[in-house]
């Protein structure tokens, strides 16, 4: 069959040869469907999805896997530790963009099975302008539900045991899968107003914090019980009257508290209703939990008094953002989200100031405990930590650590006692000293026993001065560190109309990277095979990030589903990369790097190959307007014989390619964005 080359040309593809491209994958000479475009993989019928993998994996163990109350063991099950994230290929779906989480998987079928591994973003219940950051509830997104799949298989009747079922069926494709561990919850979460102890607050008057004491949280208290004293519950049941029993959990435990504030599970407008009459009732008194910040100094809110810096919501309440009253560089206040309570004060909180020698355990526990209850019912393999760059103690990370420095560290210490395997991906960038935290950020990702951090390579222009630097002290680090930062292609985070600029040129390079640098762990946002070139901004509905909340108005609103890109030439050369892993990666994965010829500014092209047993040497050119390279080397002892190279794609012929004469000095001209591999001929 004649691969495709245009966007049309897949789809047709799809069309006309759709049994023969399944048949590849189901029959094992393919690891995913050949030319399979994600958007024509989202739109297959469930029960065609169900079809495949029924084939694959056969009868009895798929229906086993399709069934909630079995788990189908994870393929890191077999890892005595979190090692294994530190080199592992992840992909990031943010779901909504696909729609359920059973569209996960028909997006799966695309993907090489180099790409091992699955990061669903948030998949909890969302609260202001539904961001999946800002989480409102420790309910599972019901929009995430998939009507189709319920329709063809009834006892899928739940969004909840369709996300087992995901990753159960995920598992069985030899997938890991991670979720989302976030230190914090919407301004005015489920979780916050049924337990304030576990909170900041503070009390706000016009353009004035009249009042941010330590123990704020017992006067919220007070205002809920009189608020059920004035309403009652949503149940005519029995409560306890007292702040002190009431927001008890061996008097009143958290499910029964939760459920007479708000109301039935199944009752989401019900439930939103009645939290913001709560809302309603604590705001007119100006209680709000203190909103999480990032980057030193943290601590010392005021209110923004700039008229921009106010919104009034659909309820006429009155809205003031925040600011860092003493900021530094990168100083943000995130109003719409509150970070949880992890130690106690100061003098009374007087001065902002946090005491770090005394945690506030039972937060801790909390927090631990409710992630552990997510790992062992769904069956996740890792956690990304949300906000992992914050270390808010001035004094930086301590020569010790103990489970009490860091919140991830101690939710991946608690969920390991049962899963050895559990790894952690730490969502930070790898920045200067004192910028995005106190002190070094290497220390404080040692310090919280990260596995892996997703790093900043994708906020660069490939072959830049800028990328050329941070990759070569990426690898440095991959060396001397106890964690693996990430060779980071695109995030959900950073595929946004400000990012255009880093994905316009050498995105093969990108990718070919990500595969072959086998010690290095790698990270890609769904949609990128497919992403166009937006020489100029392309409008909100082709960015995924504009999908990580939902707005109807503004410079930030969508309109209806998210686009995909229509970049044919760019999903012809992954495809091609990703069929050249197929047959190359089994015998160097995991296998750490000798890099021949390191990258630089005037000469941005990289050499290298496998430290041990290695067949093949790889070279790619970076420069960043895709110019003509030559590339010199030595490799001393063998001939060198051209397999792949990504601008040869269309007339691609192993047999007649040009054997390199064994030499000590071997020269190479590559075109613009060229990647070549060569095999050792021994």
């Amino acid at each position: 069959m004649l691969t495709p080359t245009t966007y049309d040309g897949f789809r047709q593809f799809w069309t006309n040869n759709q049994h023969q491209a399944i048949s590849s994958y189901t029959s094992g000479s393919q690891s995913f469907i050949p030319n399979l475009l994600p958007e024509d993989a989202v739109r297959m019928p469930a029960i065609q999805l169900a079809y495949i993998l029924e084939k694959k994996f056969g009868q009895s163990v798929f229906f086993h896997a399709l069934k909630p109350e079995n788990t189908v063991v994870s393929p890191a099950e077999k890892f005595e530790n979190g090692n294994w994230m530190k080199t592992v290929n992840m992909v990031g779906i943010n779901v909504r963009t696909i729609g359920s989480f059973w569209n996960v998987l028909k997006y799966t079928l695309t993907l090489p099975f180099s790409q091992s591994s699955i990061h669903l973003l948030p998949i909890w219940e969302c609260g202001v302008v539904a961001s999946l950051y800002g989480i409102a509830s420790w309910n599972i997104n019901p929009e995430f539900f998939d009507e189709e799949l319920a329709r063809d298989f009834p006892h899928l009747n739940t969004v909840e045991k369709q996300l087992k079922v995901v990753i159960n069926l995920l598992h069985l494709m030899g997938r890991t899968v991670g979720m989302d561990v976030i230190p914090h919850t919407d301004r005015y979460s489920e979780i916050s107003l049924a337990n304030p102890q576990y909170f900041e607050w503070l009390q706000r008057k016009e353009f004035e914090i009249i009042n941010h004491e330590e123990n704020l949280h017992e006067k919220v208290q007070d205002r809920i019980i009189d608020f059920l004293n004035y309403y009652g519950g949503t149940v005519s049941e029995y409560f306890p009257r007292q702040k002190e029993a009431f927001f008890n959990e061996q008097v009143f435990p958290e499910a029964q508290r939760i459920r007479f504030l708000f109301g039935e599970k199944n009752d989401l407008q019900g439930r939103n209703n009645r939290r913001n009459k709560l809302i309603n009732h604590l705001f007119s008194e100006g209680y709000e939990p203190v909103p999480a910040t990032m980057a030193p100094p943290y601590r010392g809110l005021v209110v923004d008094t700039r008229e921009e810096a106010k919104t009034v919501d659909n309820e006429g309440r009155v809205w003031r953002d925040y600011v860092i009253a003493k900021p530094q560089n990168m100083s943000r206040v995130f109003g719409p989200l509150a970070r949880v309570k992890l130690y106690e004060s100061k003098n009374n909180n007087a001065d902002w100031e946090l005491d770090f020698t005394k945690p506030i355990v039972p937060v801790w526990e909390y927090m631990a405990m409710k992630y552990k209850e997510f790992s062992e019912n769904f069956g996740f393999d890792f956690m990304r930590g949300d906000m992992s760059h914050v270390q808010m103690n001035p004094n930086g990370t301590p020569t010790n650590p103990n489970n009490f420095y860091d919140i991830h560290k101690y939710i991946k210490t608690q969920i390991s006692l049962e899963k050895p395997y559990f790894g952690y991906f730490a969502e930070s960038f790898l920045a200067p000293p004192n910028e995005m935290a106190y002190g070094i950020e290497g220390d404080h990702l040692e310090g919280s026993d990260a596995d892996s951090t997703l790093g900043d390579l994708q906020s660069m222009v490939v072959g830049s001065e800028r990328f050329i630097n941070e990759f070569n002290r990426y690898h440095n680090l991959l060396i001397n560190r106890e964690f693996a930062p990430n060779f980071t292609i695109m995030t959900a985070d950073k595929d946004d109309p400000r990012f255009d600029e880093f994905y316009l040129k050498n995105n093969e390079a990108r990718y070919f990277m990500a595969l072959f640098l086998t010690d290095m762990p790698s990270y890609m946002g769904l949609g990128f095979e497919v992403r166009d070139p937006h020489p100029t901004p392309a409008p909100n509905e082709h960015y995924t990030k504009l999908y990580v909340f939902q707005l109807s108005e503004g410079e930030k609103a969508t309109h209806g589903q998210y686009q995909w890109g229509k970049n044919g030439e760019l999903f012809s050369n992954l495809n091609a990369i990703a069929k050249v892993a197929e047959q190359i990666l089994p015998e160097i994965e995991n296998k750490s790097v000798k890099i021949l010829v390191e990258p630089t500014v005037s000469k941005p092209v990289i050499v290298w190959t496998q430290t041990e047993k290695s067949n093949f040497v790889f070279i790619a050119n970076l420069d960043a307007n895709e110019n003509p390279q030559t590339c010199d080397f030595s490799f001393e002892d063998f001939n060198l014989k051209e397999i792949f190279s990504s601008k040869n794609i269309k007339t691609q012929n192993t047999d007649n390619q040009i054997l390199i004469t064994k030499n000590k000095n071997i020269r190479l001209d590559l075109q613009g964005g060229e990647c070549k591999i060569l095999s050792i001929e021994k």
